[in-house]
């Protein structure tokens, strides 16, 4: 069996540039537009003459993409192959004792050649024995990483690791367009509450409060002590002018968190909030 992700663009790597190029790979064929020269400021290290993983892993969540990290094998890395994405692999081209650092993009294998094919350096198609990719690999940790366009997700049934993913990003860029990579994940994964709480932190963070309010709720039927959830789901209410629905939540959310605890310091500053605006809304959207 051969299988091979043939359109993904190649950009050659000039002395050191191995990061941004394998970077640049990625995310064109996700669809962002990129260049190794564009990302280089963001990604290269003089002092190091090269790149690190984390450098990458950062540069990926501003490009308004998740930047997921698969587990360590080569079954997982053939499967996103399988699924249409290419994989971000760092390799140990030198010893255990000496290492020669390099980034690589998984494009494609061949059982019959046991080979897998690399767009790497300055070769567009590089078919690699895989044996001793196996072997550069492992000196690397076995490190690899996909771009995930928003709702996308990985072929791993890895709630926790696709939703720390996401959740490291929303720490850079803020909930506001991760709808759908929430949404995905609460799809996938019904019985997560972070996945559940995300989607609703994103779906106030644009706006759309309605549907926070919702999910806030859906959430606390089958966790009713979760402290955090009555929080927003109070601030939720509270931007729908359901003033006495707000003051109500709050107060169980309160009346969970002891003293001292910065969790308790927001949740009183929600409740100022509450005390300070009116009730403006009835009906539905309050709970009547």
């Amino acid at each position: 069996m051969r299988f091979e992700l043939s359109d993904v663009p190649f950009f050659p790597q000039e002395a050191y540039q191995c990061g941004p190029a394998a970077l640049a790979t990625v995310l064109a064929y996700s669809g962002r537009p990129a260049t190794p020269e564009a990302l280089a400021p963001r990604v290269y290290l003089p002092g190091r003459q090269g790149s690190l993983q984390v450098e990458l892993v950062a540069a990926v969540r501003r490009e308004d993409r998740i930047p997921y990290v698969i587990q360590p094998s080569l079954a997982a890395l053939i499967a996103e192959l399988q699924a249409g994405r290419p994989v971000v692999v760092l390799q140990n081209l030198g010893l255990a004792r000496l290492p020669t650092w390099h980034f690589a993009v998984v494009v494609g294998y061949s059982i019959p050649e046991d080979a897998v094919v690399l767009r790497s350096g300055s070769r567009r198609r590089l078919s690699m024995s895989a044996s001793s990719f196996v072997r550069t690999w492992d000196l690397a940790s076995r490190w690899g990483l996909v771009v995930l366009r928003p709702g996308e997700l990985p072929v791993a049934d890895d709630a926790d690791g696709y939703l720390q993913a996401v959740a490291a990003k929303e720490a850079v860029t803020g909930p506001a367009g991760l709808v759908d990579a929430y949404q995905a994940a609460a799809l996938r994964w019904p019985e997560s509450a972070l996945a559940r709480f995300g989607l609703a932190n994103a779906l106030r963070a644009e706006g759309r409060v309605e549907a926070a309010v919702a999910q806030y709720r859906a959430l606390l039927n089958a966790s009713p002590d979760d402290a955090a959830a009555l929080n927003n789901l109070a601030d939720a209410l509270n931007a729908l002018g359901c003033r006495e629905q707000a003051l109500q939540t709050i107060e169980r959310a309160l009346a969970l968190m002891p003293e001292p605890d910065l969790r308790r310091e927001v949740a009183l500053q929600t409740k100022r909030e509450i005390l300070s605006a009116p009730q403006t809304t009835a009906g539905e959207a309050c709970g009547d």
